[in-house]
């Protein structure tokens, strides 16, 4: 695969031959790739190779390019070196990290998944005030079926506006909602105002005729000012709009976009559903030309990766009804994650689902997995990354991991303020980006594994594009991934959430710079032998092969156990009142992991601690309150062997000496049950008898009354 790098007036003190080492590849520099040195572009596209081009600045002109050249088949694939690497005061050092972003822009895309599809005719919803409504839906009428919800008309109302011709349909009412997704909304209204406005003509003779000003140019009669004159009634005879005796109604109409501009949106989700927009500041709203002009090419079909993937049998969100984690449908701003806990799991709708993958990053038993890319792709690419920057020299790696949106843009800012300031140092050569679809996709099990396969740290890029759930997600997994590591012996602070602001202007941006040189400074003690497993798609093995290298080469003896954080943990143990608990063994019924797990041969609860997921549906099933979590990560061997936490004697049958139930659990019924009427004398004597001798005793008893004597 050809790597094309070049050096546009010679801004990066890139070095050829140490790169080409790197990657087994003989590379020439270039100062004019996409001028006068076009050429070797083009001989590269023609080879039938996957051609890299280690500049993003140009992107669209190599693309044209490209498509213009004479038998040209190459797939094309882009790279920035230049703002997280050659724009930097520390540029001469970073070969390694430019070495390392090279190689992982030679891996294959990820694998593809299935899509979700969309299908929009283009009916928008303008809600907001009329008069507003209508000069937005003036912008897109041509491009759109418009209608207008009229919420009155603004205080700051122009002249003209709202219009007396009839151009779009208005509805209006109370108590609208909206619910749904692309090509899929669903408005539901009450329609209960005394002006109908499918007979409104607009002549405004009742609005000119109310002796309270209760009609406005909305045609809507504000009840409260109302003094029931009914003057509006009189002069509207003729259209017969006005009935103050007409039944409320509810009203639901479909709609494919939705455009608020209402004062209070309608839907307050961190991540709304696509398709729908809010500018709660009216004409006023930034960014609502930009809108406008996104809802003009909203028209057609859509689609987009499936971006999660859900086993059942993994899910620890529920048994028999009693809810046990649920985290996924805590932490997810799209509200697409809802609980079913009568069918024992949570449904995910993959329309309202924006990839963000927070819930597969707090999942603790890999129910819930990222699909696009896989956590082996990512792994692959983790992998290769590291070992590449080691292999040639580098040194002390931090990952930065950002979005590849607005975390993107605080990155890429930072690149040019050190080009063009003294005053800023831009990336450390230490310190390698990477950009995630959204940041809050990978977890634990990706990180630990990062710091196994040779970084020193794992820096988790924020900005306001995050939920703020999100945030609390990320900051309790990265304090659980902390604790272990520092449990096992690695001084020092490995894991940062390190906040950004993109409209922060020269600040912001210096901000950054000094958080990143105190990062790309730091010298926590990592592990000396990178790991060489490769991460796979199911989240515990991944987090249990990270462990085991971690473990191995820890620098300092290891204690018995590590006490984890309550929030968040994967990992612990199980503490059980052997006092109160009677063996009924309902806790073994419940857990989703098999890490509590019964005896057929004697009554005993025993733990399999390794299958531990700390989920508390132990915790909220046992009747006798007997159960508490304990995290911690358990480092002896006993860690994966069974145990047993409770056992008692067994109590024989009266009548055949079998063991049928614990002496403590029958001692119990028989007290609790001692007074009652229906158990006394043999009535007593069969509940100390197991099932099959019960039957036996009630057909040889003389006193008993049976089916066959009733006549």
């Amino acid at each position: 695969m050809p790597t094309l790098i070049c050096d546009c007036n010679q801004t990066m003190p890139l070095k050829p031959q140490t790169l080409g080492t790197a990657l087994n590849e003989k590379l020439t520099l270039h100062s004019a790739l996409c001028r006068r040195e076009v050429g070797a572009f083009q001989t590269a596209v023609q080879s039938g190779d996957d051609v890299v081009v280690a500049c993003t600045q140009e992107k669209r002109l190599f693309a044209e390019i490209g498509q213009q050249t004479e038998a040209a088949t190459s797939v094309i694939r882009f790279v920035n070196i230049r703002e997280t690497g050659g724009w930097s005061k520390d540029a001469a050092n970073a070969s390694p990290k430019i070495a390392a972003l090279l190689a992982v822009a030679h891996l294959p895309e990820a694998e593809p998944v299935a899509t979700v599809s969309y299908k929009s005719s283009g009916r928008l919803l303008i809600v907001g005030a009329l008069d507003q409504a209508e000069q937005v839906a003036a912008l897109l009428a041509d491009a759109l079926d418009v209608t207008i919800f009229s919420q009155g008309v603004s205080a700051q109302a122009q002249a003209g506006f709202p219009g007396q011709e009839r151009k779009y349909p208005v509805i209006s009412g109370a108590g609208l909602s909206i619910k749904g997704w692309l090509g899929a909304f669903e408005a539901k209204w009450e329609k209960n105002n005394p002006i109908d406005l499918d007979l409104c003509t607009r002549c405004n003779a009742c609005v000119a005729v109310c002796p309270e000003a209760a009609i406005d140019l909305s045609y809507q009669i504000d009840i409260d000012k109302c003094k029931s004159h009914r003057d509006c009634v009189s002069v509207c005879k003729v259209a017969g709009a006005i009935d103050f005796s007409r039944e409320a109604q509810t009203v639901t109409e479909a709609f494919d976009l939705v455009l608020d501009l209402g004062a209070q949106p309608l839907l307050t989700l961190h991540a709304p559903p696509q398709g729908y927009f809010a500018a709660a500041a009216g004409l006023a709203a930034p960014g609502l030309l930009a809108t406008v002009v996104k809802l003009r090419d909203m028209v057609g079909e859509f689609e987009k990766p499936k971006f999660f993937a859900y086993k059942q049998k993994l899910c620890a969100h529920s048994r028999n009804e009693t809810v046990g984690c649920n985290a996924c449908v805590d932490i997810c701003s799209a509200g697409a994650i809802s609980s079913e806990k009568k069918r024992n799991q949570i449904s995910v709708n993959p329309n309202l689902c924006i990839g963000c993958g927070a819930c597969t990053t707090v999942c603790p038993t890999g129910a819930l997995t990222y699909a696009y890319p896989r956590a082996s792709e990512q792994g692959v690419r983790l992998k290769t990354l590291l070992s590449t920057y080691a292999k040639a020299g580098g040194s002390h790696p931090v990952l930065l991991l950002h979005s590849q949106g607005s975390g993107q843009q605080a990155v890429d800012a930072l690149g040019r303020a050190a080009q063009l300031q003294k005053t800023v140092q831009g990336v450390p050569a230490n310190v390698i980006a990477q950009a995630l679809w959204h940041t809050a996709s990978v977890g634990l099990d990706i990180w630990l594994s990062a710091i196994a396969f040779g970084a020193t740290q794992v820096v988790v890029l924020v900005t306001d594009e995050e939920a703020p759930a999100y945030l609390e997600g990320l900051a309790e997994q990265m304090q659980v991934a902390q604790t272990i590591l520092n449990g096992l012996g690695y001084a020092g602070v490995h894991f940062h959430l390190l906040p950004a602001q993109i409209n922060g202007g020269a600040q912001a941006v210096a901000s950054l710079d000094a958080s990143l040189q105190s990062l790309g400074r730091a010298r926590p003690m990592a592990a000396v032998t990178p790991a060489r497993f490769a991460v796979a798609q199911e989240k515990r093995s991944t987090l249990d092969m990270a462990l085991d290298h971690l473990i191995v080469h820890a620098p300092a003896a290891l204690p018995e156990a590590i006490a984890l954080p309550r929030q968040g943990s994967p990992f612990g143990s199980l503490l059980v009142n052997t006092d109160t608990c009677t063996l009924c063994l309902s806790c073994v019924s419940a857990c989703p992991a098999s890490a509590l797990q019964d005896n057929p041969e004697r009554p005993q609860l025993r733990f399999i601690e390794k299958n531990c997921v700390q989920c508390g549906l132990c915790v909220k099933t046992c009747p006798e309150h007997a159960i508490e979590l304990q995290p911690r990560l358990l480092l002896t061997s006993q860690r994966k062997e069974t145990r047993v936490l409770n056992e008692a004697q067994p109590y024989q049958c009266i009548r055949c000496s079998k063991p049928f139930g614990t002496l403590k659990a029958i001692e119990s019924m028989l007290g609790k049950l001692a007074g009652h009427a229906m158990f006394q004398g043999a009535a007593a004597d069969r509940l100390k008898m197991c099932g099959d001798c019960r039957v036996i005793d009630i057909y040889s008893a003389d006193n008993e009354l049976k089916i066959t004597d009733i006549r």
